[in-house]
Formats: structure tokens, sequence, C-alpha cells
């Protein structure tokens, strides 16, 4: 293999990774890296909080953990990487194993000649087919540029923003500019935020969190068109609500695999719209690889293609490329769909399967709503989570796994990612050994009490109602009791004043269970459902057969408390 020429087009994240793995492998190979722009190797993900001003210049977003500006000289001296920007691959010539491009400085074509071509040609920002999305003022952030000029906008005095969907980008720059002052309203056109990540009960969350942070957040909404003034500058977004003032406007509805150089060369595209590549990230074309956001993925659970474009998966991508493209058999398995992201004070995280995911693939499933300190309550520094589980209702395989709060996330996922990957069933994520101390966690981790709840219920022994399903209660006027057994001073610090509700401190349900009806249905509830699950074994102990409690109390209820 040594001395083969290997082409890269896409010089961001997945075609440098690629690049330079190769490169450690084989010092011998001829390697050419194609970018369209102007810049290189540039941490995308970063872009908020430079428009945040967390991050002071665009170049700290392209430099090693050591402070080298990953720029062409960088490649060259450092890696022997010979680096083509702002030369654009026009035609890929399968049959004769060349790469056309052209210059977009110079306009001079040239053909590179190719024993192995790496496609990473990324994603380009989705854009909604309606007027005014070329005025001044509208942005996408899908560049360092775009990051820049946002920057520039709010530094020359915009006061009001509205960010155009409401995924991680746009939770990300909402906080960016509600920081620096200016009035954000956040536009989803879907029915909650955050639909790719949160179930609906934990988006609730979220977007109460973002509200109490001054961003107003409008969903079941859809924008029609963005309209201009005299001077070609947004003024205002026409909604099918009403309209919204703005002197700057972020689309942010998702991104779209660039697949055109692809498909021209007859390389087959998967389901997902994205380019289909093998477990060794081989195109159709067996010369060809392919990775990063233009690229479909499997998933680990179902076995199904799946869109994840993530920063994280590019350079996993990267890394299994530069192995295959110089002679090594390294094979990407897959993705749980893993993120995390930060909003506000609230840190937020999601790996695996939803339960909105589990009804559209089919796959039946038990769900845990859990609150907690995220280390021992008596701690100063303990701070709440709320977390979701997912779980096979079948096998008990753990499927997924949601956390929202300002405590400590991100840990909590990852030892999800690791238990599902493993294929492991929720009872047994209690049973692993994880590190505790007071100022790390409880003495059992808010991850093993959802485990728990879940065994409970794949068990038999623990019977819930989510908060959806008592709201809807509520709302429709069931005949149901709603059995409070918190102590009078919880009740008098955060009342739940509704006709059904009947207070009887857990210390003293055995002894009044009596004045209870027995013909009716119960749903207990406390403050995180510990003492209501409780309630509900004793009440069963005493006879009554139609018990239940609320998932994660009080403290995981997402609608305002009637008062």
């Amino acid at each position: 293999m040594s001395g083969s020429r290997i082409v890269v087009i896409g010089g961001v994240a997945c075609g440098p990774k690629a690049a330079a793995r190769a490169r450690r492998r084989d010092p011998k190979a001829e390697i050419t890296i194609i970018e369209r722009g102007d810049l290189l190797s540039y941490a995308g993900c970063g872009m908020p909080y430079y428009i945040q001003g967390q991050v002071e210049t665009t170049d700290e977003l392209m430099m090693t953990p050591a402070g080298a500006l990953r720029d062409e000289a960088f490649f060259k001296g450092v890696k022997a990487i010979n680096v083509m920007s702002r030369t654009l691959a026009e035609r890929i010539d399968r049959q004769r194993k060349v790469v056309e491009v052209v210059s977009l400085e110079t306009a001079q074509k040239q053909e590179i000649p190719y024993d192995k071509l790496v496609l990473a040609t990324g994603a380009d920002a989705a854009v909604p087919p309606c007027s005014g999305v070329d005025l001044k003022g509208v942005f996408r952030l899908n560049h360092p540029h775009d990051a820049e000029g946002i920057r520039k906008a709010v530094a020359e005095g915009c006061k009001e923003a509205v960010i155009v969907g409401a995924g991680l980008i746009g939770v990300e720059v909402a906080e960016a500019l509600v920081t620096q002052g200016l009035r954000v309203t956040m536009i989803e056109m879907l029915p909650s935020i955050v639909p790719a990540v949160l179930d609906s009960e934990m988006a609730a969350h979220l977007q109460r969190h973002l509200e109490s942070r001054g961003v107003t957040v409008l969903t079941d909404t859809r924008v029609l068109c963005f309209e201009g003034d005299d001077r070609g500058a947004v003024r205002e977004v026409v909604t099918d609500k009403g309209n919204i003032t703005a002197q700057l406007v972020l689309i942010a509805i998702g991104v779209r695999p660039n697949v055109k150089l692809a498909q021209d060369a007859g390389l087959e595209l998967g389901e997902t719209g994205a380019i289909k590549v093998n477990e060794h990230l081989q195109t159709s074309d067996p010369c060809i690889y392919a990775g990063g956001d233009c690229v479909e993925s499997v998933h680990l659970i179902t076995g199904k293609p799946i869109y994840a474009p993530l920063g994280s998966t590019a350079n996993k991508h990267g890394r299994v490329i530069g192995d295959n493209v110089t002679g090594g058999n390294t094979k990407f398995e897959g993705v749980l769909g893993t993120v995390v992201f930060k909003a506000f004070d609230f840190n937020v995280g999601k790996v695996g399967l939803s339960e909105s995911d589990c009804k559209k693939h089919g796959i039946p499933c038990v769900t845990a709503v859990v609150p907690g300190p995220d280390r021992a309550h008596y701690y100063p520094a303990a701070k709440p989570v709320i977390m979701k589980m997912i779980a096979h209702s079948e096998t008990g395989k753990l499927l997924g796994v949601q956390a929202l709060g300002t405590g400590e996330v991100v840990k909590r996922i990852d030892v999800a990612a690791t238990a599902i990957t493993f294929g492991i069933e929720a009872r047994d994520v209690s049973d692993l050994d994880l590190g505790y101390a007071p100022p790390y966690s409880t003495a059992v981790d808010i991850i093993q009490h959802a485990a728990n709840v879940v065994d409970n219920k794949l068990l038999g022994l623990a019977k819930s109602c989510t908060p959806q399903e008592l709201k809807s209660r509520l709302d429709a006027n069931d005949d149901f009791v709603l059995l409070d057994v918190r102590t009078p001073a919880e009740v008098e610090a955060q009342p739940f004043r509704h006709e059904r509700v009947v207070h009887i401190p857990l210390g003293k349900l055995r002894e009044r269970a009596g004045e209870l009806p027995r013909d009716k249905e119960f749903v207990i509830f406390c403050k995180t459902s510990m003492r209501a699950w409780e309630a509900q074994r004793i009440l069963e102990g005493e006879g009554f057969t139609r018990v239940c409690f609320l998932d994660g109390g009080l403290a995981a209820w997402p609608y305002e408390i009637p008062k």
C-alpha cells in the first residue's frame, strides 16, 4: 500500500482525520485534501460559544490543544499532506480514477488522480422554502464565517432576534444571544422543542427553563416568510400565528447531507438520503470511502439506517477510513444517536431510543421518570437531575436514557451509552460498580435508581401514571382520587390544589387507609414518588386494587401546578 495516492474531498472534520490517520499508517502515501472553503479542520460545534464571546476568535476553533493553527502550512509541514483550499471538486471520473477540480480563485481546472478516494463533503444548512431567506440579517450557522456575521450583527446593535428551529443549534445560540442582552424568540413547527432528542414531557422541562431565562418559545408555529425593509435588511418574521419583529434571524432547522458529487458519480444513496456505506465505510465503489455528515450510519439498537450528523461521529469515521485506505480492515459498527448539550444552567442528554422512537419502530417498552440529586443530597454542591429510562418490556434490555437539569448529566449518559452498547438489561445497571463519594454521586446513583424503578415495573410491583396521562385525566375531569402523601409542611410550601386531591401523610396512611373509598381509583404523588411508590404497596396490602403513583412526582411534573 506504500506510496498510494489518497485523495480526500472535504477539509473540516472527517476528511482531515482520515488524512492524518492515513499518514500515520503510511508515511509514503501521497495524500491530498481538497476543500472548497478557506478554513480547515475547524470545530463547528464551538461556534455558538464564539458568538457568545466565550471563544474570542475563530482561529481558536482551528487550533490543536498545543496551540498550533491547523492551516495549509500545518498540514504540509507537520503531516506532509497537500491541501488545496478554495478548490471545488466538480466531478469524479470513477473509470479513470480522477477528480476534476476547479480553483475558486483563479478558475483554473485540473485533474487529481487517486488510488483511494475519501468523500467527506459534510452537510449544508437546510433552508425553508419561503421568501426572504436571502435578506441581510438572515443567517445559517454552517461555517465560522456565519458565526462572525452573527457576532458582528450583535456588536452593531441588534436587539431582537428570531431563531427558526428549536434543535440543538437553536437552543445553544439562544443562550449566546440572550446573555448579550437580545430579546430572543424561538419558533418550532412541532409541538415540543428538540423533538429529535427529548420526549415531550422532558422537553417541557427544558422549555420552561429557556422561558425562565428570557427566551420566548413558540411551538406548533410555522414560519411563512421573512419581510425586509427598504435597505434589504430583515424586519419581520411572518408566521401562521402573527408577525415577530427582528433585526437578526437564525435559520436552524437542521442540515441536509451534501451528496451531489457522490450522486453525480453514480454512488448509491441510502434510504435517509445520505451516502450509503458498508461497515468499512466503503461506498458502492470499493475504491471510494465516505464519512461524516454526508453518510448514514446504522443504529445499534434497531439495526436500521439513521442520519446522525455529529462531530464525534465524523472523527470516528475519519479514523476508520484512515485505517482502511491504507490496507486496514477496521469496522464502524454504528451509533446510538448520543447527544449532550448545554442550555443556560441546564445540562441535557439523550442516548439510544426515546419512547417516541420505540412507538415509531413498534418496540414494546416500559419507562420510568426519576428525579434526584446528582450527588449526596447533604453535600453543598448537590443539584437536581430528572432522568427518563426506557427498557424493552419483554426482554428487559436497556433501550434509552434522557436526562436534564442543573446537575451532572453527561456522565450518566455515558454510563448508559456503554451499557446499551453491550446489550445489558436495565436491572443490570443497578449492579454496576460505579464510583461513589458524596461530592460526585449518591450511594445509589440516579441512573441506578431509574434502573430499579424499571425493574420494579417489569416485575409488576410498581404501577405508575405518566405526567401526560395525569394531566389529561385532570383536564377531562375523570373520576379518581389524587392522593398526596407528603408532609403538611411540604403541602403548605408547594400546594397542589385540586378537587381530586386528598392529603394523608405517608406515616399516617396505614392507620387512615380505612377512610379511603375502596371503589375508587388512586393516583398517588409526593415530591419524587419514592414515598408514593411505597404508598402504592401499602394500599395494595390493605386490599385496594386500582392504585398507581405519579411517575417522578412533583419534581418531574412539567406543567403548571394547580393552585
